[in-house]
């Protein structure tokens, strides 16, 4: 059996100082957004401060998982708390459905009752919020492709950036129209822009959730790589799980040949174990066996 261990993880200082950014920036804004929005009682301000301040809850509950990630493993969680990316991951995801509900039923409501509302100060706050959710995304640009929590608070602030333009133009359109239900039909709007963005966020961290097959990996692929490599006839009892939103995992049973030797073998399940990094394999459990004694058993 070879059990081999392989860690690149990102660097997290660079992560934690953008969570920490886009915190402190968005937490300001929220807090100028909602006091703003409750004044002159604009529904597309209020909601899209409850979204922002789900995005900042989203951002402290990752930033914690992303602090546990360094916690060593020990006897009792022998993979360490790396699941709580994961586990974080699915709390975002139903916590923005839930504010989906909200903004939705209160746009509903104002759509058919509008108020007069000051598009000037609507615009002028939404350009503010437009700034700083642009400039949080950009710190989250570069891992985005890492990590899903990374990916999920980039899309987010990337998507919260897209709704204030939208406040902006409405709150002009206001000023100069007098179109008040323009700003309950702009909540409606941001209801769908976070459900499009968490309806996969949800799929994805349910999927992971359950031991999934990650979408970073494909089991053909890997099966294919390993029937490639020369003394292995078969792969089977393949299991491959995500250990966090990084790192993945794999145990496997390889067929060999009769006439394989101790020697070729170890030089198999090197040469497998590389081709397998490849395939965003990071935790490898391999057993062998030959066609003399090929296993056929489910649970052996």
């Amino acid at each position: 059996m070879a059990h081999d261990h392989h860690h690149k993880p990102i660097e997290l200082t660079s992560v934690s100082n953008a969570f920490i950014i886009g915190i402190v920036l968005n937490i300001l804004f929220v807090i100028l957004q909602a006091g703003v929005g409750l004044r002159i009682k604009s529904l597309s301000l209020l909601s899209d401060a409850g979204h922002n301040f789900a995005d900042v809850a989203s951002l402290v509950l990752s930033l914690i998982a992303f602090k546990l990630h360094k916690v060593k493993a020990t006897e009792k969680y022998t993979y360490g708390y790396r699941k709580t990316s994961i586990i974080v991951a699915l709390i975002n995801s139903i916590v923005l459905l839930i504010s989906i509900g909200i903004i939705s039923y209160e746009a509903i409501r104002h759509l058919f009752h509008p108020v007069a509302l000051p598009g000037k100060t609507i615009a002028i706050v939404a350009l503010v919020g437009m700034f700083i959710n642009g400039i949080s995304a950009f710190f989250f640009f570069r891992d985005k492709d890492k990590d899903l929590n990374i990916k999920s608070a980039f899309l987010h602030l990337a998507a919260d950036a897209l709704v204030s333009l939208g406040i902006v133009v409405g709150g002009i359109i206001i000023y100069f129209t007098n179109w008040f239900w323009i700003d309950a039909a702009l909540s409606l709007i941001i209801a769908v822009v976070i459900l499009i963005g968490t309806w996969n966020l949800l799929a994805d961290s349910m999927k992971l959730s359950l031991d999934g097959v990650p979408n970073n990996v494909s089991v053909e692929n890997i099966k294919k790589a390993a029937l490639e490599i020369n003394g292995i006839i078969n792969i089977h009892h393949l299991h491959i799980w995500a250990i966090s939103t990084t790192e993945n995992a794999m145990t496997a049973h390889l067929l060999l040949a009769n006439d394989i030797s101790i020697e070729d073998e170890q030089k198999i399940k090197h040469e497998l174990k590389h081709e397998l990094l490849h395939q965003n394999i990071h935790h490898i459990t391999i057993e062998t066996e030959r066609e003399a004694n090929n296993c056929n058993d489910v649970d052996c």
